[in-house]
């Protein structure tokens, strides 16, 4: 029996500024571009939504926040087509400078229930290089709005590993987010990626080794503080892990629309065109591949192991109609202590994390 689609992605690709690390698809905020693309994410959900009920709804970016109220106003009537009877999660990516009562106010009454903002850092020299500018002060401020209009379920990201970063700059940095008492905590270690500022500029990030000592820094601190770590990257209050993101990690199908938007439908996995002006043209198509039952398969082992607990191992053999050990050298990365298998579920030792990826070329 086929598999009803629960999720979708918006891709919302217009910014005032445009950060120095980021290499995800964006372009400067234009009116008439923006009017003109919300049509054509509207054909583009039209032609391929097929009323399928809802788990989630993310809006990424770009900055989706950048959006005038009108053509905020756009996106949710276009958003009203979809069916949400159902929808548990809705979230918003917001930069902090956006966050008003206005922006607020129309999230709230279109349903949006989980904010993602992108708050990166507090420590001056990073947030220089990031292209960033907003101080403690200012993200109290809104994150306490955010609060007084009824957000209870708030996301903080957060970036490390830069070069002139030491173990003392982070635990501030980190404590710093923490006092705005997120209910979900990203983190990401900076990746200088071809074609943003920061490679051009060939600006330098932390060695390997910092890394995985900042890296393990942040897990401790955050367990301390009762941050559930149930993603590599990502960080929880009680019942406040992403449903959204759970999905991606769990390799079940979801919806991508809009410029550069990724989905996985129908055992394909496709991204739309990176082009404006093709999008503009109502030509969203980009790449395609239709992956073969064992791709499926090494896909749910590499997304599943992201997770901390892991892969349940019946319910792999369920789907798949074959055994792990038979498929995949189990048996002597558990020996060797990389993959510990604990009340059904096989999972990569804690200790181990960092080099995940290792682990995971060994095993596929």
């Amino acid at each position: 029996m086929k598999e009803e689609v629960k999720s979708i992605y918006i891709h919302i690709p217009f910014c005032k500024t445009i950060c120095s690390y980021c290499d995800f698809c964006k372009v400067f905020y234009n009116e008439l571009w923006v009017r003109n693309y919300l049509e054509c994410l509207k054909i583009e959900i039209d032609d391929t939504y097929n009323n399928e009920l809802l788990e989630s709804i993310y809006i990424g970016g770009g900055t989706p926040s950048s959006l005038s109220q009108k053509n905020l106003e756009r996106l949710f009537e276009i958003i009203k087509s979809l069916n949400t009877r159902k929808l548990k999660e809705f979230t918003f990516e917001c930069n902090l400078n956006d966050i008003n009562e206005n922006l607020l106010s129309t999230l709230k009454n279109n349903g949006v229930n989980r904010l993602s903002i992108g708050i990166e850092s507090f420590h001056k020299e990073k947030l220089k290089y990031m292209g960033r500018n907003h101080t403690l002060e200012e993200a109290e401020e809104k994150i306490y709005l955010c609060r007084k209009m009824g957000f209870m379920n708030i996301n903080i990201d957060f970036i490390y590993g830069f070069a002139f970063e030491n173990i003392k700059t982070l635990k501030k940095d980190i404590k710093q987010i923490l006092s705005l008492k997120p209910d979900h905590i990203s983190t990401y270690s900076l990746m200088i990626e071809e074609g943003t500022l920061l490679h051009l500029n060939k600006f330098k990030r932390a060695t390997d080794e910092e890394d995985a000592l900042m890296y393990e820094t942040i897990c401790d601190v955050l367990e301390l503080r009762k941050y559930n770590h149930y993603e590599v990257s990502n960080f929880a209050l009680k019942n406040k892990e992403s449903i959204h993101n759970l999905r991606y990690w769990q390799n079940k199908e979801y919806f991508g629309f809009g410029l550069g938007a990724s989905g996985y439908i129908d055992k394909i996995r496709y991204t739309n065109t990176k082009s404006l002006t093709k999008y503009l043209k109502q030509d969203f198509s980009g790449e395609k591949e239709l992956l073969s039952p064992r791709d499926i398969m090494n896909n749910h082992m590499m997304l599943g192991f992201r997770l901390l607990k892991g892969i349940n191992i019946k319910e792999f053999e369920t789907l798949y109609h074959v055994k792990m050990e038979s498929t995949y050298p189990i048996n002597p990365l558990v020996k060797n202590k990389d993959l510990i298998i604990k009340k059904g579920n096989i999972f990569i030792n804690p200790d181990k994390l960092y080099i995940m990826n290792e682990i995971l070329l060994k095993m596929i």
